[in-house]
């Protein structure tokens, strides 16, 4: 009896044993296989990742953030660039509050019951301004010049100006 026994506990053992080998094998492999599925997604991450930052740098290059000449143009004259370049753009966002039909800069008159309005501006460089407007259903762009004048207020002066043909 005592022989049947120790054989039973040896089968239950071998028993064991190949079970926890089929299972640590199953479970390597799984993570084995999740390794490889990231390690794929982390590569194609890494490539739009350097993709981004390629697009990024492009973008910023007409962007006088990017542009260190113009912000030492700025430097040179004795202005703090990180006040001067948001009053630049305020400058230009002030000029959506407005009394009647005309803009101020924008030569479009809004065909809708809004006003027109400057929605985004890219200071370009010490020079230059991009931004564009709309009244809700119209869009359009304009070029502006900028400069300070000797008693330090800013003078904004359009340049050329388009807008998108309307879509009916």
């Amino acid at each position: 009896m005592k022989n049947r026994i120790f054989m039973y506990l040896f089968l239950f053992s071998v028993l064991l044993i190949v079970f926890q080998y089929v299972n640590s094998k199953n479970i390597i492999d799984k993570y084995e296989k999740d390794i490889q599925t990231f390690k794929a997604n982390i590569a194609e991450l890494e490539q739009k990742s350097n993709e981004l930052e390629e697009q990024n740098f492009e973008l910023n290059h007409f962007s006088i953030n990017g542009n260190e000449d113009a912000l030492t143009f700025f430097e040179d004259k004795g202005y703090n660039t990180e006040e001067l370049i948001p009053a630049i753009v305020d400058g230009l966002y002030s000029m959506n509050n407005y009394k009647g039909e005309d803009h101020p800069i924008v030569p479009y008159v809004s065909m809708t019951d809004s006003k027109m309005v400057i929605n985004k501006v890219r200071i370009l460089n010490h020079k230059w301004i991009i931004a564009d407007f709309t009244d809700t259903e119209n869009w359009g762009e304009i070029f502006v010049n900028y400069e300070i004048d000797e008693n330090n207020e800013l003078k904004y002066k359009l340049v050329e100006y388009f807008m998108y043909p309307m879509n009916y």
